[in-house]
């Protein structure tokens, strides 16, 4: 993560979510032990730029399935699965777990239809995108999952 990075410790000790400045859009990025949990920490940090997570109770899930020829493609499938279905539910996800095999991500998003009042969202974020996506296991073991995404 970069210094103009907003971070937020997971309850697992070396998972995080943070964010990243990018023009008038904003970078989004996961890290932890795992791909999986560093992608449940890059939907976090989606989660993050329209609202608190911490504010979203993890009512109701929503499965969401996805297929890509490597993990960067799926990273942004996966969050824009997440965008849509809180586009067309009208609804924030503040929980999310991964299953990542042979190029598929089975998930499942737990959240709460978005309340205005209470959430005060911030931004709509409109879609994931390529810009400086990347998906990589560091020096320190750690997974990073990050890409823009366009509010």
């Amino acid at each position: 993560m970069t210094d103009e990075t907003e971070t937020s410790l997971a309850p697992e000790a070396s998972a995080s979510w943070g964010h990243f400045i990018h023009g008038a859009d904003i970078g989004v990025e996961g890290r932890a032990p795992s791909l999986n949990a560093a992608f449940e920490q890059a939907a976090l940090a989606l989660t993050a730029v329209i609202a608190d997570p911490a504010l979203v109770r993890a009512a109701d899930p929503v499965e969401v399935t996805c297929e890509a020829p490597d993990p960067e493609l799926l990273l942004v499938d996966w969050l824009n699965a997440l965008v849509y279905e809180m586009a067309t539910r009208r609804m924030l996800f503040g929980r999310f777990e991964v299953s990542l095999a042979s190029g598929r991500l089975t998930g499942r998003a737990w959240g709460e239809p978005l309340d205005v009042a209470r959430h005060s969202p911030a931004v709509e974020v409109k879609g994931a995108t390529y810009t400086q996506l990347a998906v990589f296991r560091g020096e320190d073991g750690l997974w990073t999952a990050r890409c823009v995404v366009d509010v």
